[in-house]
This record gives structure tokens, C-alpha cells and sequence, in this order.
């Protein structure tokens, strides 16, 4: 110390070469760290990195070879806004990974290895505004209620992945959804897809590379845009007539014929009878006249 009570340059330059000696050690092997930032991009990692300084908001994990993201381990960064881990083997073992990190506002799961996206996914993420899951190939499918609770989602991209089908009520219920990606999949387009179809044509929301979300099958929409096939669809769907709607309509009429000829005997039936009772009546009628 000086004489006047200060800090003398020296002790100065001990005390900043502590904190970055503290920040290092806190700071996981072969990732890089700043203040409430862990960058672990590229290092070829096969599991999630330990030692993550409890305060980090900032978690990216990209292009490495991590598989499996262990929900203790996650819970302890309570504080965790961002989590990049595009181009990773993650796959479809997710359920409840997120459980512990509700204040999560950005996931990247894109270049993934995803399956399947269910209700227990990203139920938790209470906060979650940008989510990415594109480049997945092999995600077939995404629960109708899969995003029930993502209410504050904003940005969701599902491009380049294997999903054909995709139901309305699962994006139609986001209210505060904008932005949608949806280019370049295997989507279906039969009758079951058209409520979604005519959902995109109508909302607000916005669809980056329009002109790529086209139908894959059946084969003569194949490569037909989206709003496009909407018209086909109302035709073949709600005005034409297949073979089995015409089988439905000949049953229908064979019963209602059938129960109209078993009506018309019953009351032919019911009216005989009452004649020959009313009949018989009179004739007794008579004879009791006749013997008085």
C-alpha cells in the first residue's frame, strides 16, 4: 500500500491476474470462456464438458460429437438463455433434458439426429422464443401438442427434415409465432393435409424459401408449391367422389330403402289387424241385437 491508502499498480496487477487465473480454472477443458459465456465450438467433444461456471448464460456447443445432453448436469445453470448445440449426435432420448433451465429463451438442435419431437421435449421451456430443429432427417414425427406450453415461441424452423405430415392445431396455437421454416420436406399432401395448407395461406406468419415448400407426394402434386395445391386439394377432397364414398351413399340408400319396405309391412300389418278386430266387433254387435 501507498502511503495515501491506495492500491499500488503492482498489487493492482496481482489482483487482475488472480480473477483471470479464477476464470480459467472455472472454465471447462478445451472451451474457451468470457464473462457468462462458454464457447466449446469444434473440439470434437463425445460428452457434455463439467466445470461449467454455474452463471453461464451463454452455452455453445457446435460441431462436436456429444450424444446425449444429461438433465442434472443442465439443471445447474439455472441461469442458461442460449444453448447452441447444432451439428452434435443428439437423437431422440430429449424427453425431460430440459427440465432444469426454464429460462431458456434460444435452442439450436439443428444437424441433429432428432426422431421425434413429443409434449415432454421442450414442455418446460416456459420462456423458449427461438427454436431450431432443422437439418434432422430423420424427424418423422412432432406430437400435436408438442409446443402446448412454448406460447412465447416466436421463430420455429422444421426445414430439411422427414416430416410429411404436421397438424395445424400444433402451430395454429403458437400466438405469438412469426416466423415458420418448412422448406425442402417429404410433406403428404392428401385430404388430412389440407387444414394446414389453408392454415399457411391465411395466417400472418412468415415462410422463409416459400417457393421450396412444395408437396412430395402423392405423385401428381409432386413439386407443387403450397398455396398452389390448395385449390387441387378443395376439389378432390371436398367435391369429388371416390369409390368407397359411392359404396357409403348405396348402403345408405340400400337401408333406408330396406327400412322403408319394413315400415310399410308393419303398417300394413297393424292396419289389417285392426280391421279384422273392428270387424268382429260389429258382427257381435249385431248378434247381440239380433237376440234382443
Amino acid at each position: 500500500m501507498s502511503p495515501s491508502g491506495r492500491p499500488r499498480p503492482l498489487s493492482l496487477m496481482f489482483l487482475l491476474g488472480m480473477g483471470m487465473a479464477s476464470e480459467r480454472i472455472n472454465c471447462p477443458s478445451r472451451c474457451s470462456c468470457q464473462y457468462l459465456e462458454v464457447n466449446c465450438t469444434g473440439q470434437q467433444l463425445q460428452e457434455f464438458p463439467v466445470a461449467i461456471p454455474l452463471d453461464t448464460r451463454q452455452l455453445i456447443l457446435a460441431a462436436n460429437n456429444v450424444s446425449y445432453l444429461p438433465a442434472v448436469e443442465l439443471s445447474f445453470l439455472a441461469d442458461l438463455v442460449y444453448l447452441d448445440c447444432r451439428k452434435n449426435l443428439l437423437g431422440d432420448d430429449l424427453d425431460f433434458s430440459f427440465i432444469g433451465v426454464a429460462k431458456l429463451v434460444y435452442l439450436d438442435l439443428s444437424f441433429n439426429n432428432l426422431t421425434q419431437v413429443t409434449f415432454s421435449t421442450f414442455s418446460h421451456l416456459l420462456s423458449l422464443v427461438v427454436l431450431k430443429i432443422s437439418d434432422n432427417p430423420n424427424l418423422v414425427a412432432i406430437e400435436k401438442d408438442a409446443f402446448a406450453n412454448n406460447t412465447w415461441l416466436r421463430h420455429l424452423d422444421v426445414s430439411r427434415t422427414g416430416l410429411k405430415f404436421l397438424d395445424t392445431s400444433t402451430v395454429r396455437d403458437l400466438p405469438n409465432l412469426r416466423f415458420l421454416g418448412l422448406s425442402d420436406n417429404l410433406w403428404h399432401c392428401n385430404c388430412s393435409f389440407l387444414d394446414f395448407i389453408t392454415w399457411m395461406t391465411e395466417s400472418n406468419v412468415l415462410f422463409p424459401v416459400a417457393d421450396n415448400i412444395t408437396c412430395y407426394t402423392p405423385e401428381d402434386l409432386r413439386a407443387l408449391k403450397m398455396p398452389a395445391v390448395e385449390a387441387h386439394l378443395h376439389f378432390n377432397c371436398l367435391t369429388r367422389l371416390y369409390k368407397q364414398d359411392y359404396i357409403f351413399l348405396c348402403l345408405i340408400g340400400f337401408c333406408i330403402f330396406f327400412a322403408g319396405t319394413v315400415a310399410a309391412w308393419l303398417a300394413g300389418v297393424c292396419a289389417v289387424i285392426y280391421a279384422v278386430h273392428t270387424s268382429k266387433g260389429e258382427e257381435e254387435e249385431e248378434e247381440d241385437d239380433t237376440v234382443t
